[in-house]
């Protein structure tokens, strides 16, 4: 298992690595993202149906969607709320601002593109028809509970959920091995999606996905519209994600880990080994 102090290493190379990446492949990389987001989210939809009980539903639904990050972490993709941990690098003044925000613009892009998609694809080819429309039901639902929260509420959420999310991704780090990677990525994704915390990609996948089937299957969705998606949801909820992300965890380890460190300068193999670790993230 690498240690805190390696994987905080590591994530300034990697952090080096995203930001020289070229904004086209940052964006097809995002959108990759945003698809496994996007299966995730459905795929959480359609096992939390099959419950009655909703204790048992959330549940399920929360096993189920950690599947989304299993991809983005194996397959090789980008995703915003990881790439928050881009801060570390900028604090080790590795990477400069402008270069992060570049990244995080092109990233939710592309994720933004990626989720869009899959959503439009569910939703037109005739998904929510599953059980009898209940699945219909349960995507309008999911997308109208994120509209009736309080700004403070969604912002709040956003930032448990990136740390979280963070936690998830630095966690996968520390293991070897495609298996460990899988299961430490686990745990911190299944507790937001049970607790209800808000992930702006994921988000994005259930406010398109619950106002396109609202439109396509004449279900009811009491307040859901673009404008509150965008002003009541996602601007939160991306909002408390980077502070969860880049504020807390990224800034938290980096000040715990690297800052007034000695010998931060690693070894050529060292390096290597962490520049190999970069270029498979």
């Amino acid at each position: 298992m690498h240690s805190p102090l390696e994987i905080a290493r590591s994530f300034v190379e990697i952090g080096i690595h995203k930001v020289r990446i070229s904004a086209l492949k940052m964006v097809v990389l995002g959108i990759f993202a945003g698809m496994f987001i996007g299966f995730a989210g459905i795929a959480s939809n359609v096992a939390g149906t099959t419950v009655a009980n909703p204790s048992i539903s959330r549940l399920v639904s929360a096993c189920v969607f950690p599947a989304g990050l299993a991809m983005v972490l194996i397959a090789g993709s980008e995703l915003f709320t990881g790439n928050n941990l881009i801060i570390i690098a900028v604090l080790e003044k590795k990477v400069k601002v402008w270069e992060m925000l570049k990244n995080w613009f092109f990233v939710f892009l592309g994720n933004t593109i990626g989720t869009m998609m899959v959503a439009g694809m569910v939703v037109y080819g005739g998904t929510p028809e599953l059980f009898d429309g209940a699945l219909a039901d349960k995507m309008v639902a999911s997308a109208v509970s994120r509209v009736n929260q309080s700004f403070s509420e969604a912002f709040i959420r956003g930032i448990l959920c990136n740390i979280l999310v963070c936690i998830a991704v630095w966690a996968a780090f520390a293991a070897k091995t495609v298996s460990g990677k899988l299961l430490m990525s686990f745990w911190p994704i299944m507790l937001f999606v049970l607790c209800g915390f808000e992930h702006s990609v994921a988000d994005i996948y259930f406010g398109v996905a619950g106002i396109l089937t609202a439109t396509e299957y004449g279900v009811a969705a009491d307040g859901l519209t673009w404008g509150t998606f965008l002003l009541h949801n996602l601007l939160p909820v991306t909002l408390g994600n980077i502070v969860g992300g880049s504020g807390i965890v990224g800034a938290g380890y980096w000040f715990l880990f690297l800052r007034h460190t000695p010998g931060y300068a690693l070894p050529i193999q060292a390096e290597q080994k962490e520049l190999d670790i970069a270029e498979e993230y």
